[in-house]
């Protein structure tokens, strides 16, 4: 399984590449036309917060899990089959959805798959290209990031060119979602021992600087609400068929500058401190909501949904990577564990919340709210920075 020289690409980095570039672009075809989908069957503001909070927060707490049952029965391919297969079981179900409770079961289910399926996908890419492993992640993240981009404009293309409705949109990305198990078949998976190993979440072992990061990063988190609001606001303030369409555009614009930028303010918190590139990130969501909260123009939404891909570039590598970075050698699997299921845990506040604010005083509200949280979490941020240091790797 492994590969020997750094300059080839494995072939399971190859193939895991091709599977994320067809799974990303059948899920990327459903993502922006989810929460109008959501509406369509009458769902609410308070509706399309669960949702957006389910999916987080299923996501991101099983990742923690189903990467330690992976190490501990020494088994991946498994995990990655079962990941992908059920959450495109689950886009097919809600392709034939017919009331909002049964597309927020299966919207929600389909997350599933993601939490169970990540961890042991990214340790066959590690293990498989151990003198390369930056590489071998980079192609991956490459050719997923296209996928990504092409499932939002393919989406667009069915709705605007073929007017295809939203169950027949999501009905075609349900069947791609399934091609994307076809490569996994060719995968190869070196053999590898049960761990005798204990699921850690806590966090008293954890060093103080680590602690004080994981709780204003959960305060964000609980503002970083979803970003199904940001779509629904577009579609609310533009006519006829276009409601649908520009939402999807801006989408795509929100990913091309997410993608464009993700590496390049990586390399920048390598340079000046990843501190400061959050805190421009936790800036850049403020900026954002607040935006929303001021403007309804089509011009104003291209900027802001722009702002938001950069604000997304930002922070979601950094974060990490500065968790590692105040962690020990030795808790780092942990203290990233405790990072995702934090801030996965307010996800799910934070949509509800969200919803309460959209449907009982305005969507200006739910913006406001967004803001508000963003500029507290970079005031903690400031106040405690004495606070953080990072750790030396013998600690």
């Amino acid at each position: 399984m492994e590969n020997k020289s750094s300059k080839s690409i494995a072939p399971n980095v190859i193939l895991l590449s091709i599977v994320s570039f067809l799974n990303d672009l059948s899920s990327e075809m459903i993502m922006p036309i989810l929460p109008m989908f959501l509406a369509s069957l009458g769902g609410s503001g308070e509706v399309i917060g669960l949702v957006g909070g389910l999916r987080e927060s299923i996501s991101s707490i099983l990742k923690v899990l189903s990467g330690y049952w992976s190490d501990k029965t020494g088994k991946r391919k498994i995990f990655v089959y079962c990941g992908y297969g059920i959450s495109n079981f689950f886009k097919l179900l809600l392709a034939f959805s017919r009331t909002w409770p049964s597309a927020v079961a299966f919207a929600s289910l389909e997350r599933l798959g993601k939490g169970i399926r990540t961890a042991a996908r990214d340790a066959i890419i590690a293990d498989s290209m151990p003198a390369a492993r930056g590489k071998g992640f980079g192609i991956h993240r490459a050719l997923e990031t296209v996928g990504a981009i092409l499932g939002a404009v393919v989406a667009f293309s069915l709705y605007w060119f073929i007017k295809l409705d939203f169950k027949f949109i999501i009905l075609v990305a349900g069947v791609i979602g399934f091609a994307a198990l076809a490569p996994l078949r060719f995968v190869k998976e070196s053999p590898a021992q049960p761990q005798n190993i204990t699921l850690k979440l806590g966090i008293k072992n954890l060093p103080r600087s680590l602690r004080l990061f994981i709780l204003i990063s959960s305060i964000f988190a609980l503002g970083n609400f979803s970003y199904m609001f940001f779509i629904i606001r577009a579609q609310q303030i533009l006519p006829g068929r276009l409601s649908v369409a520009a939402p999807i555009l801006l989408y795509v614009l929100f990913n091309i500058f997410y993608s464009a930028l993700a590496v390049p303010l990586g390399g920048v918190s390598d340079r000046i401190g990843r501190e400061k590139v959050i805190i421009f990130g936790y800036l850049m969501f403020s900026l954002t909501a607040a935006g929303f909260a001021i403007f309804n123009s089509l011009a104003a939404f291209v900027v802001l949904f722009a702002l938001y891909g950069v604000m997304y570039a930002a922070i979601d590598g950094n974060q990490r990577a500065y968790v590692s970075d105040l962690a020990k050698a030795h808790l780092k699997a942990t203290a990233l564990g405790t990072f995702h299921t934090a801030t996965g845990l307010m996800a799910l506040p934070a949509g509800l919340i969200a919803g309460f604010l959209w449907e009982k005083i305005g969507p200006s509200a739910t913006f406001v709210y967004g803001a508000g949280l963003g500029l507290a979490s970079v005031s903690l941020f400031v106040i405690l920075k004495e606070h953080f240091k990072p750790q030396t790797e013998t600690a």
